[in-house]
């Protein structure tokens, strides 16, 4: 997760990720109170020199788990999934935890052929068979979906879809920002709190004046999507609670931005040329823009270095 958003706050002044939407069952197991979600189109993904690139450079920890236990469980990520969504959630009981969502092809009649061969046996959880993989517990909800995670997490997810915890669709201020995203292929979701860090962190020392403070109350949330198609583009949302407070950040962000550009090399520079800074309504949008050599160019940069470890 902190891989994540230091990666979300490249993209303020420089960078980004990639993503697609979510389907009816992944929606259900998804607990309301989210803090992000993050969905790699995989197919999108690698007809794109550029995303496989960032892919290996930035991929959360939390991503490359998942990605280990799919394989555990016999089944090739390159090859029979999708799409892979990584949610993380908070809980009373146990805080933030995370799961991870595959959608794609998995007859259970041939994943339940591959499980026998590495001779893995599952236990029952309400009516539906668990399974390690992987240091981790990992479920087949149906043909098209996988859901994984430790075992607490796992629970909570398919106590979410029994309708013992509340879901993704009681949550008004997600379920908004979701709303046209499954246009792009590209996206992800941050809640207020989380917008509030990545923003405070992304504004560096821009963040000190005191104008921030009243609209870091403000912030709702964040959204953003991503092409990867002639180029790089990425655009995001940031959410706030009236116009006022969307127009003061976009002024904070064009003045972090010009911070950074004091200290920038000559890529980073040029990256930071490519940024667009506005306000519309409550909102605050982002738009950077970059072709494919500057950008592969700017993930060895000093800058990518220093906000993405």
């Amino acid at each position: 997760m902190k891989r994540f958003l230091s990666l979300a706050v490249l993209v303020l002044f420089a960078a980004s990720a990639w993503c697609a939407p979510l389907s009816f069952q992944a929606r259900t197991i998804i607990p309301t109170d989210v803090q992000q979600i993050i969905s790699v189109d995989y197919r999108s993904m690698q007809n794109s020199p550029t995303a496989m690139a960032l892919k290996a450079r930035v991929l959360p920890d939390n991503l490359k788990q998942f990605e280990s236990a799919i394989r555990s469980f016999g089944i090739d990520p390159d090859k029979e999934i999708d799409q892979l969504v990584f949610v993380s959630f908070r809980t009373k009981e146990h805080g933030l935890m995370a799961i991870g969502i595959a959608q794609g092809d998995f007859p259970e009649e041939q994943v339940t052929k591959r499980l026998k061969t590495k001779k893995v046996k599952g236990s029952m959880y309400h009516n539906t068979a668990v399974y390690p993989a992987g240091g981790m517990q990992m479920a087949l909800l149906d043909n098209t979906t996988l859901v994984f995670g430790d075992s607490a997490a796992l629970h909570v997810a398919l106590d979410t879809r029994d309708g013992d915890v509340s879901s993704l669709n009681s949550n008004s201020q997600i379920a908004n920002m979701l709303s046209g995203l499954d246009r792009s292929a590209v996206w992800s979701v941050l809640d207020q709190q989380g917008t509030q860090v990545m923003m405070k962190s992304a504004l560096g020392d821009a963040a000190q004046l005191a104008d921030y403070e009243t609209v870091k109350k403000r912030l709702l949330g964040s959204r953003y999507t991503m092409d990867f198609n002639n180029g790089v583009k990425f655009d995001l949302d940031v959410f706030t609670s009236d116009n006022f407070s969307a127009a003061s950040l976009s002024a904070l962000v064009k003045a972090g931005v010009m911070y950074r550009k004091m200290s920038a090399s000559g890529v980073e520079k040029v990256a930071l040329d490519s940024v667009t800074v506005d306000s519309d309504s409550a909102k605050l949008q982002l738009h950077f823009s970059t072709d494919d050599n500057k950008f592969e160019s700017l993930l060895h940069s000093d800058l990518f270095s220093a906000v993405s470890r």
